[in-house]
């Protein structure tokens, strides 16, 4: 026998639908009630359909991934070595090769298989690139973390026979004068000793990095931060020993506040500036293809980052993480320079600080869609493995020279790292909550007023 049992499943229907359905049900003009979303500082889906690449049929080979080719040439390399080649007896020469044959590997399968990043100029493949290079160098860092200090630097040594050596420490303290009375031939020779080439380092690391973070007082208070650690660690490391001059005037004054400056005169240009790509073999004249193939190593498109640090307590906290991260980034430039002998001009820092602006600029771009998009959900892949990176520096070297950095701080420096805590904790708490206390009871005693009226 079987049975209707309609009625009774509209039964259980009703019993279990929420209040506001029995009040739709019930009401002939059901009251819609709309949640309050806080918009987002930027549109992300216009955003993802202007950010893809164009290729309208004349760049297709230009875009294609190439998987074939780059298996065929990586392939054929290996069986050059290992059939054409003569072998080596040199066992050393021939771990270096098979690393660096390993590593190779790695990256051209990464620029040719993992997933594209949030940048496409010029080539999705270069972004690919570093973020693989960023696992890399990772690998390398935990594998330098399971050594001793001694077996890093001979491992270093290994890469350029010149390291391993103890580095002379450059004070760039001592005398600040400016001008010496007492040598008349010579006298600016004070200011001429502490210009060198890091002065126009400052100016054009700064312009890069303000490239990256897009915001003038998130930069400043990085500048002026690591400005602060200088003269708290001098007593650590001796390179960071500079007159107040030097500090103040000449480093966060003129070379980082001017790489600042000329950093977000030129974020404005690219925010103003018209991004209307053509395919090249459709532009009829040579200077327009020759200015459309330099256009390809410029941005597809500009995102204004509004980090927007007070909007939220999330977003604040972030910010100040951020920061940190950006300070760490500093600091570790000197002190694995100092850990592991590795001078100032070589090859290695510059590899190190390239490596870090072009990841750095990835990782910010992700960061900043992550706290502002409702619809990421996921720390994108380049800011979780540099955040990985930084991390793994701070380790190595808290692990091969625990004495240096654990040097008491000065109690002046003490007081003022209390303070500016101190200060951070106090403007958090009025801002998030006792402000909005205020506010709650103004608009209270509002309501009441007009109601007593």
């Amino acid at each position: 026998m079987i049975t209707d049992n309609s009625d009774e499943n509209r039964i259980i229907q009703r019993s279990l639908s929420s209040p506001s359905e029995n009040h739709i049900e019930e009401n002939e003009n059901p009251v819609i009630l709309t949640p309050i979303i806080t918009p987002t500082a930027y549109d992300w889906e216009s955003d993802k359909r202007r950010s893809k690449p164009l290729d309208d049929g004349t760049m297709s080979f230009f875009w294609r991934a190439h998987t074939i080719t780059c298996l065929v040439i990586a392939m054929s390399y290996l069986f050059y070595v290992a059939i054409l080649e003569q072998s080596s007896e040199d066992s050393t020469y021939n771990t270096k090769r098979g690393l660096l044959a390993c590593a190779g590997f790695f990256l051209v399968f990464g620029m040719t298989q993992t997933p594209d990043g949030v940048f496409v100029r010029p080539h999705p493949a270069l972004w690919r690139l570093v973020l693989c290079f960023s696992v890399l160098y990772e690998i390398v860092l935990i594998y330098i973390l399971f050594q001793t200090v001694d077996d890093a630097r001979q491992l270093l040594k290994t890469i350029d026979p010149s390291l391993g050596v103890p580095l002379p420490d450059k004070d760039y303290g001592g005398t600040c004068r400016i001008y010496d009375w007492e040598n008349p031939e010579d006298p600016f020779h004070y200011f001429k000793d502490k210009m060198d080439v890091f002065v126009l380092s400052h100016f054009f690391g700064w312009w890069l990095k303000t490239l990256i973070v897009r915001d003038y007082w998130l930069c400043m208070v990085t500048s002026i931060g690591f400005e602060i650690l200088e003269y708290s660690l001098e007593h650590q490391l001796p390179n960071f020993s500079e007159c107040w001059w030097d500090h103040w005037i000449l480093d966060a004054l003129i070379c980082n506040g001017g790489g600042i400056y000329v950093g977000m005169k030129t974020c404005e240009y690219l925010k103003m500036k018209p991004y209307n790509w053509r395919g090249m073999w459709k532009i009829a004249t040579v200077r327009g293809k020759i200015m459309r193939v330099l256009g390809q190593f410029t941005p597809h498109d500009w995102l204004e980052f509004d980090w927007r640090p007070t909007a939220s307590i999330k977003r604040w906290l972030a910010m100040l993480l951020i920061t940190c991260f950006l300070l760490l980034v500093e600091l570790g430039t000197f002190y694995l320079k100092f850990i592991l002998w590795i001078p100032p001009p070589h090859f290695l820092c510059l590899i190190r600080l390239t490596f870090f602006l072009l990841a750095g600029g990835v990782a910010m771009r992700e960061v900043f869609e992550y706290l502002d998009n409702r619809e990421c959900k996921k720390f994108g892949r380049q800011s979780w493995v540099l955040t990985a990176i930084i991390i793994t520096e701070v380790l190595i070297v808290l692990k091969f020279d625990w004495q240096t950095v654990t040097k008491p701080l000065p109690f002046h420096i003490i007081l003022v790292w209390i303070a500016i805590a101190f200060g951070i904790v106090l403007w958090t708490i009025y801002h998030f909550w006792f402000k909005r206390l205020i506010l709650w009871g103004q608009r209270k005693n509002g309501k009441a007023m007009k109601k007593y009226e």
